[in-house]
């Protein structure tokens, strides 16, 4: 573990300099590379020359280092911008996902320290120092009650709480300045996003509070599991919860053709329960937010720091825009559409249109008569290039209301869940439980 540890750093000053020494060191690598191509009569472009495999490294790994924001950046990007990015760099960020470096022992001790006081230990049997899983604002770790109880603690890393908006503004300068995100990914709405959402995720009382709402919602649906907290061993910076068994949701795509249609069906069903009776969204579809248990068949899921409570009256348009994609009827689904915050601006018909279209094309599998076969569709795809031509018109963007963006967000992970596990889902039949 020696050599994935990093102690975070926890000043303005010393988060900032880290981000210096990147930029840097990226241009010394672009004159190094620059310098090589011209020599062998090349005529590199800048792109060319910062789209380097070790450049990408270099950014991959700093984010890792910094953790917190600087990390949630590069998160967000591998899930929101798709084929939007180079492959070489999404591949890298998404490694971020499951790739924190973790804190050295001393500095973690320092922190228990700091919120149990000197004798922490005293509750419990046993407590891993070194964490089972690190992640963009704190690292798990493995620990027992004295009644054998096994939990599962987060920490969060020191510093993350003040830092998330500085930390989002230099790595944004970073992405723009070296290029390393193209001109067509909208940059500022993703950061806009990754700061609101990192303030709630910073904050775990508010966490426990939405695990404590969205237990409540889900009464005893049999096909979920979400891990209690246990609240005498809780503050804002640490959380700490039952350890449920689980495997990592992605791995069962290698599962028999039942068990991938069983679970995205599962999740899909929970998307509507979510948006529609629940009134309760877990807005962030990383794939690390689910696990699954071969034995019970049951679906594990995590981190509901992102979660959002929407309005009756924002649940209510989104019922009636998919009604009205599943009828194939747009004049329904404008109405919907503006119930929901949409076109509050004076906007283009045309354009108009063009939004509407893409809602409808999402809504594809509303419409599909039987068992929709995500992994063989390139809904996502058509999505996507559909985006791309309306981002083109930017005089006529309007931005979307921020509760639909992570509305939207969720869907479409689970859409991209679904592909991910070759999954065939009636959508059609679990979306009629909710047309009367």
């Amino acid at each position: 573990m020696k050599n994935n540890e990093s102690k975070v750093p926890t000043s303005r000053l010393s988060r900032l300099s880290k981000m210096g020494g990147l930029a840097s060191r990226l241009a010394g690598n672009v004159l190094l590379e620059g310098a090589k191509q011209l020599s062998k009569g090349q005529s590199p472009k800048l792109q060319q020359l910062v789209m380097t495999p070790t450049n990408i490294g270099h950014v991959a790994d700093k984010l890792s280092q910094l953790r917190g924001a600087a990390m949630k950046v590069g998160q967000m990007l591998s899930m929101d911008a798709g084929d939007l990015v180079p492959p070489e760099l999404a591949e890298i960020l998404a490694k971020l996902r499951s790739d924190a470096k973790a804190m050295p022992h001393k500095q973690l001790t320092q922190l228990l320290v700091q919120h149990w006081g000197r004798d922490w230990l005293a509750p419990f049997a046993q407590f891993e120092l070194r964490p089972f899983a690190a992640a963009s604002i704190g690292q798990v770790h493995l620990a027992y009650l004295d009644t054998g109880e096994k939990l599962a603690i987060k920490i969060q890393y020191p510093g993350i709480r003040d830092s998330i908006d500085s930390d989002i503004d230099n790595v944004a300068t970073l992405l723009k300045v070296s290029r390393l995100i193209p001109a067509n990914v909208k940059l500022d709405t993703l950061l806009s996003e990754a700061k609101a959402q990192l303030h709630n995720e910073a904050d775990y009382h508010f966490e426990a509070q939405q695990i404590a709402l969205y237990r409540q919602q889900l009464g005893e649906d049999s096909s979920f599991i979400v891990p209690k907290v246990y609240k005498q061993l809780s503050n804002n910076s640490i959380l700490t919860m039952q350890f449920v068994e689980g495997v990592a949701i992605e791995s069962v795509a290698k599962a028999s053709q039942e068990v991938r249609d069983h679970i995205a069906s599962a999740l899909m069903g929970l998307c509507f329960k979510e948006l529609l009776e629940f009134k309760l969204v877990q807005s962030d579809p990383n794939f690390a937010n689910f696990q699954y248990q071969t034995d019970t068949q049951k679906i594990v899921l995590f981190d509901f720091g992102a979660t959002r409570t929407i309005s009756d009256e924002l649940s209510h348009g989104y019922h009636e825009l998919m009604l009205g994609a599943a009828n194939q009827n747009k004049v329904q689904m404008t109405s919907a559409a503006k119930k929901i915050g949409f076109f509050q601006d004076e906007i283009d018909p045309a354009h108009q249109q063009l939004i509407i279209d893409i809602f409808y094309q999402a809504c594809e599998p509303l419409r599909f008569e039987g068992e929709y076969d995500f992994g063989q569709s390139d809904l996502a795809k058509r999505i996507t290039h559909a985006g791309k031509a309306m981002s083109t018109q930017q005089n006529e963007w309007h931005t979307p209301p921020t509760d639909a963006i992570f509305i939207h967000r969720k869907l479409a992970g689970t859409y991209l869940l679904a592909a991910k596990l070759k999954a065939k889902v009636d959508v059609r039949k679990l979306f009629a439980a909710y047309q009367n």
